[in-house]
């Protein structure tokens, strides 16, 4: 059986084929590259993380429910590590934080990434090394620039000439100076979301490499001579599969770097190609490794600094939600199921776009499993929906189901682990879900559930 045949049916339905071609099979069996790496179905065909079942898991923690493998989120911080040995690799902080997360990578060796100032308390709260952290964001207020400095930040982005005035006031308020990397847009657009391509012209972030901001940017703060620029920041996009956006990208940010050279006689020593690299929510999604990825990477880099006669800096990058993305399930409760006139079955789930925005927002695709039981049934062609008052709350648009599917079954949708709980909403006053870890047989609560009483807690009319 071909991959895409598999269970865990997910993609394009025209790739799929009509319902008669699944089998009971296909629906039970866990394809690999959708779901955490301590996770298997055991013998009676429950899904489990950890060794413990998702009925336990449910029972105990409540649904719906962000369930964390910490072993498989540790082992993706060790494989991006072994990949890039002598690089620093980034974990993006807005893709999900909390402290217990920033701990876990603080441990694994990685550096963090923040872009506003609750990001930023949230890992020195942790523990995170601040000399490890870097600091995004295209407007960084100044209480936000003065924290970074005041903790000693190990690398702020800057976005804009408005930001390098500001941090610049502070760092001679302060004697102190910061060491900065320019944010460059250079052109590239990924094969990825409008929403989510971030090196293309028209958008709000970094200076821009063909208009001649970005250069401008560097000589203004060589020649102020108060921030330490180290060198320069290229982000091309996020849930990216295709490594040669990365090697156009890495050339023109080279080529600024030798005219920065040429211009000013400095050889800036870092160089940071960002990341946004691609993670398998369906089965029609094939990622590259972090093997992978260094290999192209560290290749285009060399044979780039040697034909410019350049020293290859001290490379940077930043995977995204390639290292929290597929190590977490979203599990939730089914409550209703309906048939719409033969069309399709409807699966409505007691979470929905406040837990999972992506769906509605960014069109993505999800794939989900019955995860309380197997079943012998017929695969049927089901919509996941959610609780809200909105005909638009869909967590998983198509996906083949038992037929017996019914009320009070349990249903798990792999690689919620990036962008869900952070883009969380109360929207319809629901309160967000737990986020429960997973490790050799144990459970914990890492992020509480909230309650109603939360959200009055806010409202002092």
């Amino acid at each position: 059986m071909r991959a895409h045949e598999a269970g865990a049916l997910h993609g394009d339905l025209g790739s799929r084929g009509p319902a008669w071609l699944r089998t009971p099979d296909d629906v039970n069996h866990l394809v690999p590259q959708l779901w955490p790496r301590n996770v298997a179905r055991d013998a009676t065909g429950t899904l489990a993380v950890g060794g413990l079942t998702a009925g336990a898991l449910a029972e105990e923690f409540g649904t719906p429910a962000y369930v964390l493998d910490e072993g498989d989120l540790r082992s993706r911080c060790r494989d991006f590590r072994a990949a890039f040995p002598d690089q620093d690799v980034y974990y993006a902080g807005k893709a999900f934080l909390c402290r217990a997360v920033v701990r876990v990578i603080a441990e694994e060796g990685l550096h963090l990434d923040v872009c506003t100032g609750g990001e930023l308390r949230t890992a020195l709260a942790a523990g995170m090394p601040a000399e490890r952290i870097g600091f995004h964001g295209n407007n960084k207020s100044v209480a936000e620039l003065t924290q970074a400095v005041d903790a000693g930040v190990g690398r702020i982005i800057v976005d804009s000439f408005d930001e390098i005035d500001r941090l610049t006031g502070i760092a001679r308020e302060r004697g102190v100076r910061p060491k900065v990397l320019v944010r460059v847009t250079v052109g590239v657009e990924a094969h990825t979301h409008e929403f989510i391509a971030t090196a293309h012209e028209d958008q709000k972030f970094g200076f821009s490499l063909a208009g001649g901001a970005a250069a401008e940017a560097a000589f203004r703060i060589i020649d102020e001579d108060v921030l330490d620029l180290r060198g320069l920041h290229s982000h091309i996009g996020s849930q990216i599969f295709d490594a040669s956006g990365f090697e156009v990208s890495a050339r023109r940010v080279l080529g600024l770097q030798a005219q920065i050279r040429d211009a000013r006689g400095v050889e800036l020593p870092e160089l940071d190609l960002g990341g946004g690299f691609g993670i398998a929510y369906t089965t029609q999604d094939d990622p590259a490794t972090p093997q992978d990825l260094s290999k192209r990477l560290n290749k285009i880099v060399d044979s780039e600094c040697a034909a410019l006669s350049l020293a290859v800096p001290h490379l940077s990058v930043e995977p995204g939600r390639a290292i929290i993305g597929p190590a977490v399930f979203t599990l939730y409760e089914v409550g209703t199921v309906k048939d719409v006139d033969g069309i399709r079955t409807y699966v409505s789930v007691d979470g929905g776009m406040s837990d999972n925005i992506r769906t509605a927002l960014y069109d993505a695709s999800y794939s989900a499993t019955i995860a309380s039981r197997s079943s012998d049934a017929t695969p049927i062609l089901a919509r996941v929906v959610g609780k809200h008052c909105e005909s638009g709350d869909i967590v998983v648009k198509d996906e083949f189901l038992p037929a017996d599917v019914q009320p009070g079954d349990l249903l798990a949708v792999p690689g919620t682990g990036a962008y869900c709980r952070s883009m969380a909403s109360n929207y319809n006053h629901v309160p967000r879900p737990p986020v429960v870890a997973v490790r050799d047989g144990k459970a914990r609560v890492i992020v509480r559930r909230e309650t109603e009483d939360d959200l009055l807690a806010l409202d002092v009319g």
